[in-house]
């Protein structure tokens, strides 16, 4: 995608269908916010660690590591872009039992903290490059009991995630990213042929 379009519209009618209150389903805190968190209004705080979200939004959600070999904490790595991708954001949020999803993130990123995320992203790569071959492997004898075979289904999604996470930020994010800083700055989307920020 060249651009940037917003979901929040679309976001708010889905929510009013689903009749949920957006006061109650998203009261994560930015202070908060996972730092894997790919910039964007839709962002995970501090989440369970059941390892939901990926059901109903797997090109939306992935999980950490952050309990040790477990999975740890939910976030997003790719930001909707339309109106179903948007659906299946919100459902995934849905499914997180501590509501630690937020879509304010528009308040607090700029167009330095972006930058700024950007180029960190070789942290970034390096955890999901790790990760990834870690869960996506057959045997985890430091997993405890979570090595139970009956897991490795779920590992081995969640490898996915994290697999789609670096080809990612190898091809679309960029764009996304430029048309976010459009947005940022002008609080509009931006229109056929203008120029987009740099990253």
């Amino acid at each position: 995608m060249i651009g940037y379009w917003n979901p929040l519209p679309t976001a708010r009618r889905v929510l009013k269908d689903l009749g949920e209150r957006p006061e109650e389903l998203f009261t994560g805190r930015w202070e908060q916010r996972n730092w894997r968190n790919v910039p964007g209004p839709f962002y995970a705080g501090e989440t369970d660690s059941m390892a939901t979200g990926r059901l109903d939004a797997p090109d939306h959600i992935a999980y950490d590591d952050d309990l040790g070999g477990s999975f740890g904490f939910e976030f997003v790595y790719r930001q909707p872009v339309d109106e179903d991708e948007t659906a299946a954001l919100i459902h995934g949020s849905q499914l997180e039992l501590c509501r630690g999803y937020n879509w304010d993130g528009d308040d607090h990123w700029t167009t330095e903290s972006v930058r700024d995320w950007w180029r960190e992203r070789a942290r970034v790569q390096e955890w999901a490059a790790a990760i990834a071959a870690d869960w996506g492997a057959d045997t985890h004898p430091h997993w405890g009991f979570n090595a139970d075979p009956r897991y490795l289904g779920h590992y081995h999604d969640a490898a996915r995630g994290h697999r789609d996470f670096l080809a990612y930020i190898d091809g679309g994010l960029a764009p996304y990213l430029r048309g976010y800083l459009f947005w940022l700055d002008q609080r509009r989307e931006p229109r056929a042929g203008e120029t987009l920020p740099r990253l």
